[in-house]
């Protein structure tokens, strides 16, 4: 059976122009480094930040509309088994949506019952 490792990161949403105010927060207030976003997510208005040297992150998406069902509004799951999940996912009946690719970073997108957001990601290396 497939299983959860841990809490990847978390995605929050910011205004169009936000990414200034984002860096500053995160950055200068709360003291997390900035990391480069993987290419896969080169068009995408994104800064994501390492909140310690274990991997956990937090991803700050341009959103237009930022109401509670917001996409840049989701939890990343760690899996150790992406293709096992995509499967049981759909075997129940979710709707899983698979997004840009990231080289090394296979996930998934899926609703839970009460309609968040969840990216369940196997991680088999660094992104690039």
């Amino acid at each position: 059976m497939p299983s959860v490792k841990r809490l990847q990161h978390t995605s929050v949403p910011m205004p169009p122009g936000g990414d200034d105010r984002a860096r500053a927060f995160y950055g200068e207030v709360l003291g997390m480094r900035e990391i480069p976003k993987p290419e896969g997510l080169a068009a995408m208005t994104v800064v994501w930040f390492a909140a310690n040297d274990d991997g956990d992150e937090v991803h700050v998406f341009k959103e237009e509309s930022m109401g509670p069902n917001s996409a840049a509004q989701h939890l990343c799951l760690e899996v150790d088994d992406i293709d096992a999940y995509q499967t049981r996912l759909r075997d129940r009946g979710y709707d899983v949506r698979i997004p840009e690719t990231i080289n090394n970073r296979p996930r998934l997108f899926v609703r839970d019952p009460f309609d968040n957001l969840l990216e369940l990601v196997e991680i088999r290396g660094q992104y690039t």
